[in-house]
């Protein structure tokens, strides 16, 4: 495993740069994005401290604020786990999506700039590319980035705001219980279909889009538990 992400870090280190708990942070997140940390993977502080030559104190910080954005799970004198969200909360996870995304989406149809259109184009393409090389996790990393580009140019900053953070919730829970053997989440068409809504300016077809796409993502979950063991080196450190 060997995404551009991890060769930064990797990058970063044997440069003798100084790592950051923001730059912990962005990794830790990332991983849960891409779904390489499943949700219950446990993350101690030494482990975490070899993969990123930093001390146990800089380990805290970065715990503190993942905990901060929902994304790991602390608990007093326990190791801190990725959040592994129940039943209940990935159907009302998907619900306050479903309805924070199809509202953004019909209030940016028709008022997206052409230079960001042409952004999701480009990943909608190389989503579709990546998932004919067989190459899920930047498969991942397109798709999200379609929808991360939705909510930073959202007029409603609020929803925008919102939305960022139900994405990666999302992607918590779909890491949790796709189906067992499922290769790709991929949704032929849907992205390229939204984009066609955005840029006509059909704000009840880009809401239905949204809504569409979600309730497709939701129906491939098994709502099943997924094996949380897992090789923190291997994830974060590059190797294997």
């Amino acid at each position: 495993m060997s995404n551009a992400w991890q060769q930064e870090v990797l990058a970063e280190i044997k440069a003798g740069g100084r790592i950051s708990d923001g730059d912990i942070v962005r990794q830790v997140r990332r991983a849960v994005l891409a779904q390489r940390l499943p949700p219950g993977t446990r993350l101690p502080e030494v482990a975490l401290g070899e993969v990123f030559g930093v001390s146990r104190s800089v380990v805290r910080k970065a715990l503190t604020r993942l905990a901060s954005e929902y994304v790991v799970d602390q608990r007093p004198n326990q190791v801190a786990r990725v959040r592994s969200p129940d039943v209940d909360e990935t159907r009302q996870t998907f619900a306050a999506r479903r309805l924070v995304e199809g509202e953004l989406a019909a209030l940016t149809a028709g008022t997206l700039p052409s230079t960001v259109l042409l952004q999701i184009e480009d990943r909608a393409d190389r989503e579709r590319q990546a998932f004919l090389a067989n190459d899920e996790p930047s498969r991942i990393e397109h798709s999200l980035a379609i929808h991360h580009l939705l909510a930073e140019h959202s007029p409603n900053r609020v929803l925008g705001t919102m939305l960022t953070d139900l994405i990666l919730r999302t992607s918590i829970v779909i890491a949790l219980y796709k189906r067992q053997g499922l290769g790709s989440c991929y949704l032929e068409g849907d992205h390229h279909r939204l984009l066609e809504h955005l840029r006509s300016g059909d704000a009840a077809a880009s809401r239905n889009d949204i809504e569409h796409h979600l309730d497709s993502l939701m129906g491939l979950l098994d709502l099943g538990p997924r094996d949380s063991r897992i090789d923190l080196k291997s994830i974060l450190g590059g190797e294997g």
